[in-house]
């Protein structure tokens, strides 16, 4: 399979279209962002990689760091963090208080944002050191120490958070949320300010490419039913509301967060991120969505 022609001909043909996305306002930080960004990064199992456009430009990740956060409280408390969180889709916007309340504060899965507020607190109450020890995490699973938190952005984050601040207040209150929801809430904003470029997750991502093995040191970040098991819930939550049209038209499990950027994986395959920041009405990288549909539909390699 020559990925790189692949990449290179729908790149050039997903940049000429007309981008009907919008960056994110709410987040005064993301809106600052140069909207024409535009990068691919394409890693594989076999370490074949390559990169098109944007691709080393560092961008928030947002919501794509709930896959990491919920990879690491897997790993720590195994099946009973399913007693805490659902793996059920929402079917609603990822920021929503609707369902909580008919659920008694379990949120309906991981990577809304109540689900990783609660995965969030789960950390807290098993990290001596929550935000270092998470950091230290994700950069042992890329073999990157050059990853990091912005500041900016979560600073940005918490001074506009007044929704994330009254869901964990909420589940708070159903007893979901063992610790201080200032020191949740401190811990999950700064989770979602990771920054990386596309090259550095598509290569973090490949653990779960990988029956949770990183390349990096052969080390066994999750157990193969667990790594199977995030991938389902990319699968059928990772898009938010938006989650089945992207199963139905790109066939992978992936992740995408309001940064622009989407990770997709090919279990035993590969890895891909697409950047591109303006947004469609669900919260979605516009392009990134385009770019992936055409990648799975050229290359003929999907999950189904």
């Amino acid at each position: 399979m020559n990925y790189e022609e692949i990449i290179k001909d729908i790149y050039t043909n997903v940049e000429l279209i007309d981008n009907k996305g919008n960056l994110p306002s709410y987040i005064p930080e993301l809106a600052n962002v140069n909207y024409k960004n535009f990068g691919v990064y394409i890693s594989t199992i076999n370490h074949l990689n390559y990169g098109i456009g944007n691709y080393t430009d560092k961008f928030s990740i947002q919501s794509i760091a709930k896959v990491l956060s919920l990879s690491l409280a897997y790993s720590i408390l195994g099946e009973d963090i399913w007693k805490r969180v659902d793996v059920e889709p929402s079917g609603n916007p990822f920021n929503s208080l609707v369902q909580l309340e008919a659920d008694n504060g379990i949120p309906r899965n991981p990577f809304i944002n109540a689900g990783a507020i609660v995965v969030s607190d789960i950390l807290i109450s098993n990290l001596e050191n929550p935000k270092e020890d998470f950091l230290k995490f994700v950069r042992s699973i890329s073999n990157d120490s050059k990853i990091n938190y912005s500041t900016v952005i979560s600073t940005s984050e918490k001074n506009v958070g007044f929704r994330n601040i009254a869901l964990c207040n909420f589940i708070k209150s159903f007893g979901n949320i063992e610790n201080k929801p200032s020191e949740v809430l401190d811990f999950y904003f700064n989770l979602c300010s990771l920054e990386m470029n596309c090259k550095q997750l598509s290569k973090l991502f490949l653990f779960l490419a990988n029956d949770g093995c990183s390349l990096f040191g052969n080390k066994q970040i999750l157990t193969q039913s667990q790594s199977k098991r995030i991938n389902a819930l990319m699968q059928t939550c990772g898009f938010y509301d938006e989650s089945g049209e992207f199963a139905f038209k790109v066939g992978l499990p992936g992740k995408s967060g309001v940064g622009g950027g989407i990770v997709a994986v090919h279990p035993k395959q590969y890895t891909i991120v697409v950047w591109s920041p303006p947004l469609n009405a669900k919260g979605n990288s516009y392009k990134g969505m385009k770019f992936l549909e055409e990648f799975t539909t050229k290359t003929k390699l999907s999950i189904f």
